[in-house]
Protein backbone atom coordinates (compact mmCIF):
# COMPACT_ATOMS: atom_id res chain seq x y z
CA UNK A 1 0.00 0.00 0.00
CA UNK A 2 1.47 3.62 -0.78
CA UNK A 3 0.90 6.11 1.68
CA UNK A 4 2.62 9.41 -0.29
CA UNK A 5 -0.86 10.08 -1.50
CA UNK A 6 -2.02 13.65 -0.71
CA UNK A 7 -3.84 11.90 2.31
CA UNK A 8 -0.92 11.42 4.18
CA UNK A 9 1.57 14.70 3.73
CA UNK A 10 5.01 14.13 4.65
CA UNK A 11 6.68 15.36 8.29
CA UNK A 12 9.72 17.38 7.39
CA UNK A 13 12.89 15.77 9.78
CA UNK A 14 13.24 18.88 11.31
CA UNK A 15 9.71 18.79 13.11
CA UNK A 16 9.97 15.20 14.19
CA UNK A 17 13.23 16.15 15.75
CA UNK A 18 11.51 18.92 17.66
CA UNK A 19 8.66 17.07 18.61
CA UNK A 20 11.37 13.79 19.75
CA UNK A 21 13.22 16.90 21.81
CA UNK A 22 9.98 18.27 23.83
CA UNK A 23 9.20 14.78 24.54
CA UNK A 24 12.53 13.47 25.54
CA UNK A 25 13.05 17.01 27.85
CA UNK A 26 9.45 16.40 29.37
CA UNK A 27 9.99 12.84 30.31
CA UNK A 28 14.19 13.36 31.50
CA UNK A 29 13.11 16.31 33.85
CA UNK A 30 10.00 14.28 35.65
CA UNK A 31 12.56 12.09 36.01
CA UNK A 32 15.42 13.93 37.50
CA UNK A 33 13.33 14.04 40.82
CA UNK A 34 14.08 10.80 41.17
CA UNK A 35 17.98 9.15 43.28
CA UNK A 36 20.09 8.15 40.44
CA UNK A 37 19.57 4.48 41.24
CA UNK A 38 15.81 4.81 40.14
CA UNK A 39 16.33 7.63 37.30
CA UNK A 40 16.55 4.86 34.37
CA UNK A 41 13.17 2.67 35.80
CA UNK A 42 11.33 6.08 36.26
CA UNK A 43 11.91 7.38 32.75
CA UNK A 44 11.11 3.98 30.91
CA UNK A 45 7.54 4.18 33.14
CA UNK A 46 7.11 7.87 32.14
CA UNK A 47 8.05 7.21 28.91
CA UNK A 48 6.13 4.06 28.22
CA UNK A 49 2.90 6.36 29.87
CA UNK A 50 3.87 9.36 27.68
CA UNK A 51 4.14 7.51 24.50
CA UNK A 52 2.05 4.88 24.79
CA UNK A 53 -1.09 5.35 26.60
CA UNK A 54 -1.09 9.16 25.94
CA UNK A 55 -0.83 8.60 22.32
CA UNK A 56 -3.07 5.97 22.40
CA UNK A 57 -6.12 7.54 24.04
CA UNK A 58 -4.93 11.16 22.91
CA UNK A 59 -5.42 10.67 18.68
CA UNK A 60 -1.99 9.72 18.38
CA UNK A 61 -0.59 12.56 19.97
CA UNK A 62 1.84 12.82 22.24
CA UNK A 63 2.81 16.16 23.97
CA UNK A 64 5.57 16.65 21.40
CA UNK A 65 3.36 15.68 18.21
CA UNK A 66 0.43 17.48 19.50
CA UNK A 67 3.13 21.07 19.95
CA UNK A 68 4.44 20.54 16.32
CA UNK A 69 1.24 19.36 14.46
CA UNK A 70 1.44 15.64 14.27
CA UNK A 71 0.18 12.33 14.98
CA UNK A 72 0.91 8.60 14.72
CA UNK A 73 -1.29 5.70 12.75
CA UNK A 74 0.11 2.39 11.70
CA UNK A 75 0.42 1.75 8.14
CA UNK A 76 -2.27 -1.05 8.07
CA UNK A 77 -5.36 -0.08 8.74
CA UNK A 78 -4.78 3.85 8.57
CA UNK A 79 -5.80 4.66 12.60
CA UNK A 80 -4.36 5.29 15.55
CA UNK A 81 -1.98 2.14 16.28
CA UNK A 82 -3.20 -0.52 19.59
CA UNK A 83 -1.12 -0.83 22.57
CA UNK A 84 0.77 -3.45 21.45
CA UNK A 85 2.57 -1.71 18.31
CA UNK A 86 2.90 1.55 20.32
CA UNK A 87 3.98 -1.01 23.01
CA UNK A 88 6.84 -2.13 20.31
CA UNK A 89 7.24 1.07 19.11
CA UNK A 90 8.47 2.94 22.07
CA UNK A 91 9.92 -0.42 23.65
CA UNK A 92 12.56 0.59 20.88
CA UNK A 93 12.93 4.33 20.84
CA UNK A 94 12.64 4.47 24.59
CA UNK A 95 16.14 2.14 25.39
CA UNK A 96 17.63 4.18 22.72
CA UNK A 97 16.73 7.33 24.58
CA UNK A 98 17.72 6.14 28.07
CA UNK A 99 20.87 5.13 26.71
CA UNK A 100 21.19 8.84 25.19
CA UNK A 101 19.93 10.42 28.70
CA UNK A 102 22.85 8.12 30.60
CA UNK A 103 25.43 9.36 27.80
CA UNK A 104 24.28 13.51 27.97
CA UNK A 105 24.35 12.91 32.32
CA UNK A 106 27.83 11.91 31.84
CA UNK A 107 28.08 15.19 29.46
CA UNK A 108 31.66 16.20 28.56
CA UNK A 109 33.57 14.51 31.32
CA UNK A 110 34.09 11.18 29.15
CA UNK A 111 32.87 12.82 25.37
CA UNK A 112 33.80 8.84 23.76
CA UNK A 113 30.87 7.22 26.24
CA UNK A 114 29.02 10.21 25.61
CA UNK A 115 29.12 9.62 21.64
CA UNK A 116 28.79 6.03 22.46
CA UNK A 117 25.69 5.87 24.30
CA UNK A 118 24.13 8.31 21.63
CA UNK A 119 24.97 6.25 18.70
CA UNK A 120 21.60 3.57 18.89
CA UNK A 121 19.33 6.84 19.26
CA UNK A 122 20.93 8.63 16.07
CA UNK A 123 20.90 5.09 14.00
CA UNK A 124 16.92 4.51 14.87
CA UNK A 125 16.43 8.17 13.62
CA UNK A 126 18.94 8.40 10.84
CA UNK A 127 16.99 5.58 9.11
CA UNK A 128 14.20 8.38 7.97
CA UNK A 129 16.99 10.20 6.24
CA UNK A 130 17.06 6.94 3.76
CA UNK A 131 13.60 6.79 3.46
CA UNK A 132 11.85 9.73 1.32
CA UNK A 133 8.81 8.64 0.76
CA UNK A 134 7.51 8.18 4.23
CA UNK A 135 10.51 9.08 6.44
CA UNK A 136 9.94 6.34 8.54
CA UNK A 137 12.70 5.43 11.19
CA UNK A 138 13.43 1.71 12.30
CA UNK A 139 11.00 1.95 15.44
CA UNK A 140 8.61 3.15 12.61
CA UNK A 141 9.36 0.31 10.71
CA UNK A 142 9.43 -2.39 13.12
CA UNK A 143 5.69 -1.11 14.85
CA UNK A 144 4.54 -0.69 11.15
CA UNK A 145 3.85 3.28 11.84
CA UNK A 146 3.90 6.15 9.79
CA UNK A 147 4.00 9.74 11.49
CA UNK A 148 1.83 12.70 9.34
CA UNK A 149 1.00 15.71 9.65
CA UNK A 150 -2.32 17.23 11.43
CA UNK A 151 -4.51 20.22 11.81
CA UNK A 152 -4.86 19.05 15.54
CA UNK A 153 -2.04 20.66 17.86
CA UNK A 154 -0.47 23.81 18.75
CA UNK A 155 1.51 24.42 15.81
CA UNK A 156 4.21 25.87 18.01
CA UNK A 157 6.68 26.01 15.20
CA UNK A 158 4.81 28.14 13.25
CA UNK A 159 4.43 30.13 16.00
CA UNK A 160 7.76 30.18 16.71
CA UNK A 161 8.51 31.88 13.51
CA UNK A 162 6.18 33.94 13.80
CA UNK A 163 7.51 35.64 16.67
CA UNK A 164 11.02 35.63 15.22
CA UNK A 165 9.97 37.16 11.87
CA UNK A 166 7.78 39.97 14.56
CA UNK A 167 11.19 40.63 16.51
CA UNK A 168 13.68 40.45 13.30
CA UNK A 169 10.89 43.57 11.96
CA UNK A 170 10.37 45.22 15.18
CA UNK A 171 14.81 45.45 15.46
CA UNK A 172 14.55 46.41 11.82
CA UNK A 173 12.67 49.72 12.36
CA UNK A 174 13.99 52.87 13.70
CA UNK A 175 13.47 53.39 17.16
CA UNK A 176 9.88 56.27 17.03
CA UNK A 177 11.47 60.00 18.36
CA UNK A 178 9.44 62.27 19.48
Amino acid sequence: MSLDSPRFPKVPLDRRAYAFLIDFTAVWFLSAFAGPVFQGFLFLMIWFGHRVILIENNRGQSLGYWAMDMKVIETRFNRVPGLLELSKREAIVGAASLLAMYGLRINLNNVLSMLILAVPLLADCGLALGDPDLNQTFHDRIAGTIVIQTKRGFSLDLRVKRWLRLLQDRLRQPPDRY
